[in-house]
C-alpha cells in the first residue's frame, strides 16, 4: 500500500508551505533534499520509485528537491481517484464550484509571496516576474468564478407544435494537464481551475524542473474546499506523458511546451479519441515602422525580448525594422547594456538565469551559428559571470543583427535573452517575412499610422496581434489563440474556447402535449412543417 503522509489539510498545508516556500527549511518527510510527493485522492503520497530527477536552483546549482518518477500503478491510482470523484463532483451545484474558485483566488492572493519565492528558487525568474506569473494565472481563477454564465446552454421553445429544444454543456470526465517549466504557476492555473469548475476532475503533471508551485496551488485548492480526488498530481517525463495519452479514462489533455513533445502528444492522444489542446513553440516578430514612437518602442522591445530571460512562449524575439535600422540597433544595445543580470532573488535583478546548463549551451550554440552564418553580434551576453553566483546558468542580453530567414538562429526558437534584428524595405516585405515563418503565436507592429496598423492586423498570419503592444496575451475573457505551428487542436486555452474544450454539448428535444387518439403511426421523416 502506498505510504501516506498527513491526512489533515491543515497539517498538509503547513508541511507543504514549509517545504516549497524556501529551499532551506526542513521538509515534512525529513529527507534532505526533500522528495516531491504525488497527490492522489486528496493525500500527498511518497512515490515508491527509486528513480529521481533533481530540481536545481538555476542561480546556485543547489538541489532544491528530488522528483521521483511516478510509477505506473501510482499513475493508475491517481486516474482512478479522479474517476471515482467525478460522479459526485459533476453533480455538485455550479454555484458551489464557483464559491470554491472564489476562495481559491483569495488564498492565492494570501500566499502570493510564498508562491513567487518558490518559483524564483526553482525556475530562476526575478521575484517581480514570479509575482506576474502567479497573477496572470490568478486572473483565470477569477474568470472561472463566473462559470455559471460561461457554461450556459441555449433554448428555443416551440420549434414545432408543442416541441421545445434546448442544449446544455456537460463536463467530459477525467482531464489531464502537462505543464512546461517556464510558468510554474500560470500554466497550471490556465488548466485545472477552468476544467474543474466545468465539473471535470483533473490529473496534473507539472514540469519535473519546477514542480513546487503546482503542489502549493493544489493544497490551496483543497483548502478552498475542492473535494479529494478532484485534483491529482503525478510526476515524470516521457513514460508518464505516454501513460496520460494512452489511458482510456482520460478524456482530454491540455499541453504547453515544445513542438516535438506537443505534436507527439497531439498525435498519440488523438488516435485514442481524446481531445487535445497543444500550445507549442513560437517565433514572435515585432515590425518597427519608421514613424514609431522611439522611446516607447525601445522600452517595449527590451522588456519583451529580455524579460524572464527570454523564456516566454510570447517573448518578442525577432524585430523587423522597416527602413533604416542602425540608430534603432544602437539604442537597443545601449538600453540592453543597462539591464542588471542577477539571481532572481536579488532585488536589483532585471533578468535571472535560464533554467539549466543544457538550455544555456543551446542558446550559446544558436547565437554562434548566427555569427557563423554572417550575422553581426552587436551585444554578446554568453560569457557573463554574476558575482556571488558564479555557477549560475546566466546569459546576458544578446543582440544579433543582419539576420536572414535561412539562418538557424532565425528558424529555431532560441528561448533565451537573445534579440534578432532583421531589415525590410516596406511594410509588405516585413509582413511577408512574418507570414512565411511556420509559427503563429503572436506578432506586433509599432507605428503611429492607423492605416499601417489596420493593414497589419488584417493581413498578418498570427493568432495574437499587438498594435504598439509587445506581448499581446489576452486576458482570460478572451482566449489564448496561437495558430499555425504554434498550436494543435480545435479549441484554445481559457475564455469561451477553454470552456468549450472542457465540456460537451447535449441537445434535448422534448414534447409535452396531448396527442389525439387514433392518429395512427407515421413512418415519414419528422419535420417542423405542420401539415
Amino acid at each position: 500500500m502506498l505510504m501516506r503522509f498527513s491526512l489533515q489539510r491543515v497539517k498538509n498545508l503547513r508541511a507543504l508551505n514549509s517545504r516549497f516556500s524556501t529551499a532551506t527549511e526542513t521538509s515534512f518527510n525529513d529527507r534532505n533534499p526533500p522528495r516531491v510527493p504525488n497527490l492522489i485522492g486528496g493525500a500527498f503520497v511518497d512515490s515508491k520509485s527509486t528513480t529521481t530527477i533533481d530540481v536545481i536552483n538555476p542561480a546556485t546549482q543547489e538541489v532544491v528537491s528530488q522528483v521521483p518518477l511516478t510509477k505506473n500503478e501510482e499513475f493508475k491510482a491517481a486516474v482512478a481517484a479522479a474517476k471515482q470523484a467525478f460522479p459526485s463532483w459533476r453533480n455538485t451545484p455550479i454555484t458551489t464550484r464557483q464559491r470554491i474558485m472564489f476562495k481559491l483566488q483569495e488564498l492565492v492572493r494570501r500566499d502570493m509571496d510564498k508562491l513567487a519565492k518558490n518559483i524564483t528558487t526553482e525556475q530562476g525568474k526575478t521575484l517581480k516576474d514570479a509575482h506576474g506569473d502567479v497573477f496572470r494565472g490568478l486572473e483565470v481563477v477569477e474568470h472561472a468564478c463566473g462559470m455559471a454564465t460561461l457554461q450556459m446552454g441555449e433554448y428555443v421553445p416551440n420549434v414545432s407544435s408543442g416541441i421545445d429544444t434546448y442544449s446544455v454543456r456537460e463536463p467530459l470526465g477525467v482531464c489531464a494537464g502537462i505543464c512546461p517549466f517556464n510558468f510554474p504557476a500560470m500554466i497550471p492555473l490556465w488548466m485545472f481551475p477552468v476544467a474543474v469548475t466545468c465539473g471535470n476532475t483533473f490529473v496534473l503533471k507539472p514540469s519535473e524542473k519546477d514542480p513546487g508551485a503546482s503542489l502549493m496551488l493544489a493544497e490551496l485548492a483543497m483548502e478552498a474546499g475542492l473535494p479529494h480526488g478532484v485534483l491529482n498530481i503525478v510526476h515524470g517525463t516521457n513514460d508518464i506523458v505516454n501513460a496520460i495519452c494512452d489511458d482510456d479514462d482520460i478524456r482530454a489533455i491540455s499541453f504547453v511546451g515544445s513542438n516535438t513533445a506537443g505534436m507527439h502528444i497531439y498525435g498519440r492522444a488523438s488516435t485514442k479519441g481524446k481531445r487535445v489542446q497543444s500550445n507549442m513553440g513560437a517565433k514572435n516578430h515585432g515590425i518597427v515602422m519608421p514613424d514609431a514612437n522611439k522611446d516607447a518602442t525601445l522600452n517595449a522591445l527590451v522588456a519583451a525580448g529580455f524579460g524572464a530571460a527570454g523564456q516566454r512562449c510570447m517573448a518578442l524575439s525577432t524585430i523587423v525594422f522597416v527602413g533604416d535600422s542602425k540608430s534603432w540597433e544602437n539604442n537597443l544595445v545601449e538600453r540592453a547594456k543597462a539591464l542588471k543580470v542577477n539571481a532572481g532573488i536579488e532585488p536589483d535583478a532585471d533578468l535571472g538565469p535560464v533554467i539549466s546548463k543544457q538550455a544555456k549551451e543551446r542558446i550559446c550554440r544558436l547565437v554562434q551559428s548566427g555569427v557563423g552564418s554572417g550575422a553581426k553580434l552587436l551585444l554578446d551576453g554568453r560569457n557573463i559571470v554574476v558575482p556571488g553566483y558564479e555557477q549560475g546558468n546566466f546569459v546576458g542580453p544578446t543582440i544579433l543583427s543582419g539576420v536572414t530567414a535561412d539562418m538557424e538562429c532565425y528558424k529555431e526558437e532560441i528561448f533565451g535573452p537573445v534579440l534578432i534584428c532583421m531589415k525590410a524595405d516596406s511594410l509588405e516585405e516585413a509582413m511577408n517575412i512574418v507570414n512565411r515563418n511556420k509559427y503563429g503565436n503572436g506578432a506586433s507592429i509599432f507605428t503611429t499610422s492607423g492605416a499601417a496598423a489596420r493593414k497589419f492586423q488584417t493581413e498578418i498570419e498570427a493568432g495574437q496581434v499587438g498594435i504598439n503592444v509587445p506581448i499581446p496575451v489576452p486576458l482570460p475573457f478572451f482566449s489564448f489563440t496561437g495558430s499555425k505551428a504554434s498550436f494543435a487542436g480545435d479549441l484554445n486555452f481559457y475564455g469561451k474556447a477553454g470552456v468549450n474544450f472542457y465540456t460537451q454539448i447535449k441537445t434535448v428535444t422534448q414534447q409535452w402535449k396531448d396527442l389525439p387518439s387514433g392518429s395512427g403511426v407515421s413512418l415519414a421523416m419528422p419535420t417542423s412543417q405542420k401539415l
